[in-house]
């Protein structure tokens, strides 16, 4: 059976483009109506249009709290109120550790930490007033154990897991699932960009080491599958978990 998701309210974060827009996607198709956040405003305005009547764009950055706030106030007034939050939004550094700036660092954590902060934070009361609902954080397996050129990636990912874990137990009383999705390597923009780093850095083949740790690349598609699961009322007795899509990459020893 498809998730339901049928006269429900959602914001995503970071949905013009790569998993953000595969998951306001899924969601419209399955019924519900969407704000769309991103810092990008001419990219989600296309995204929004091209999604049609029920998804609605909204520029914000996630780093800042009051633009948090803002988007969270704007999702009420426009849908009239707010039953699931995907917290997506978050970019990459490809170099070794001892290449990265402070500013870079300070930047990742800020968009991929800090934005799951607010976002948990400011999307909670709206929540509460609707009821309960869901709260869908995106991670990744580079949460789950070091990766190559991705350190400080890894770290981040794994704060969100710490942060989803935190929040499922504090907001379970009041009816607010908190659950995070681990997505492995996926046709996007950000793993495209991560290819001719990790190659010349290793000195492997990116198209190879994929074939052989989960045979191909995931898909958008695939991973907006297990958000829109996560955030629907099939998934009501899950909190506080994590969701692999990895092909097995991560349970296999060759």
């Amino acid at each position: 059976m498809l998730s339901d998701l049928k006269d429900k309210r959602a914001l995503v974060t970071g949905a013009a483009q790569g998993l953000g827009r595969a998951v306001a996607e899924l969601f419209v198709a399955r019924g519900a109506r969407v704000l769309l956040t991103d810092i990008d405003g001419d990219l989600v305005a296309k995204t929004a249009a091209d999604l049609g009547d029920a998804a609605h764009p909204l520029v914000s950055d996630v780093t800042s709290e009051a633009d948090v706030a803002a988007s969270v106030r704007a999702c009420v007034d426009t849908l009239g109120g707010l039953d699931i939050a995907v917290n997506n939004a978050g970019i990459e550094i490809g170099k070794p550790l001892v290449e990265q700036t402070e500013e870079e660092f300070d930047r990742l954590m800020d968009i991929n930490v800090k934005g799951v902060f607010f976002g948990i934070k400011h999307q909670t009361p709206a929540l509460v007033a609707s009821g309960g609902g869901a709260i869908v954080n995106m991670s990744s397996v580079a949460g789950l154990g070091g990766v190559p050129l991705l350190g400080s990636y890894c770290a981040s990912k794994a704060a969100v897991l710490r942060l989803t874990e935190t929040a499922a137990i504090e907001l379970r009383a009041a009816g607010i699932r908190v659950n995070a999705v681990c997505p492995s390597f996926i046709q996007t923009e950000m793993v495209a960009r991560l290819v001719n780093p990790f190659e010349g850095a290793t000195g492997a083949n990116f198209d190879d080491l994929v074939a052989v740790k989960q045979q191909r690349l995931g898909t958008p598609e695939e991973v907006a599958e297990m958000v829109a699961f996560l955030a629907s009322d099939d998934a009501r007795f899950v909190t506080g978990a994590h969701y692999t899509l990895d092909s097995g990459l991560t349970g296999s020893l060759l």
